[in-house]
């Protein structure tokens, strides 16, 4: 049966107006308003707005506290990028085999915080991570080490951020890796015991080549968040201290909604999606470069 144009447009007219509304024309404003000196002054007037060029990017890569933020954004992505990796493939292999009881309830548990707000997990964590009457150092008292100021120590303030931001990945990665697994025939594990491989060497050639796509696609999207990190660090921290948890789009933040740069902080946001577009491109190149 041949659809009409009518048709077409009748199916796939809303989505492509919301993309167009909330996702093209929002990008071609923030690369139109890189280029200008956009400004608070500029809602009024708009005849105050100049058009600088390339100015706000040149400026951008002078500014030590935008370095600052970058350093602060790639540990962070060095940190949990990994570890989230590593324990949602663990959790899934736990969570999916046979002898696991109450397996359901599990995955409930790890996956709850990826929905629940995370204003609702910033409090409880700062009650937590409380330097005086928080379960942290309560616990850690039990043996003996001292208390940290785990959110306003430089040493301490990322790490806790990261173990927040990893602690929310875990649940929906899980999930994905679980559903990787499930995917793989087990008539390769029977083969491959028939043939005498050990655990250790199926996970090397049936699990990981099995899940090779789910690898990438989690690769991804945890590089894509990672380097997005903004709602951790902003409730957790604000920044601090001595903006040591100061994160790419956290500085943007700053620059556009409490500064009022919008020019400078749209030079900001054209810069980090060039960061997104590298760190993916070098992801799918190694993937073709795997197989």
């Amino acid at each position: 049966m041949k659809n009409t144009f009518k048709e077409i447009i009748l199916f796939i007219g809303p989505s492509l107006l919301l993309l167009l509304v909330f996702t093209v024309l929002p990008v071609i404003t923030s690369l139109f308003l890189s280029i200008t000196d956009f400004n608070a002054y500029s809602f009024m007037d708009w005849s105050r707005t100049q058009i600088v060029w390339f100015q706000n990017f040149i400026d951008v890569l002078h500014d030590d506290l935008f370095w600052k933020a970058v350093l602060n954004t790639f540990y962070a992505f060095i940190l949990a990028y990994p570890t989230t990796i590593f324990f949602s493939l663990l959790f899934a292999f736990l969570l999916n085999r046979e002898e696991t009881y109450f397996k359901n309830f599990f995955r409930l548990l790890i996956y709850l915080p990826s929905v629940t707000s995370t204003i609702a997990i910033a409090v409880v964590w700062s009650w937590i991570l409380n330097p005086k009457y928080g379960l942290l150092n309560w616990f850690l008292g039990l043996f003996g080490i001292p208390p940290q100021e785990w959110l306003s120590d430089t040493r301490w303030a990322m790490l806790a951020v990261v173990s927040l931001v990893v602690w929310k990945a875990i649940g929906p990665n899980m999930l994905l890796f679980i559903a990787g697994l499930q995917g793989i025939p087990e008539e390769l594990y029977e083969a491959a015991e028939i043939d005498g491989a050990n655990r250790w060497q199926q996970f090397l050639h049936i699990t990981l080549p099995g899940l090779r796509p789910v690898l990438l696609f989690v690769s991804v999207m945890l590089g894509i968040g990672y380097l997005q990190l903004f709602e951790e660090p902003y409730m957790l921290t604000g920044g601090g201290p001595l903006n040591s948890t100061l994160s790419i789009v956290l500085y943007l933040y700053q620059k556009g909604f409490r500064a009022f740069e919008f020019g400078y902080a749209s030079s900001v946001a054209f810069i980090l999606f060039l960061m997104i577009f590298a760190l993916t491109y070098i992801q799918m190149k190694l993937r073709i470069y795997q197989e």
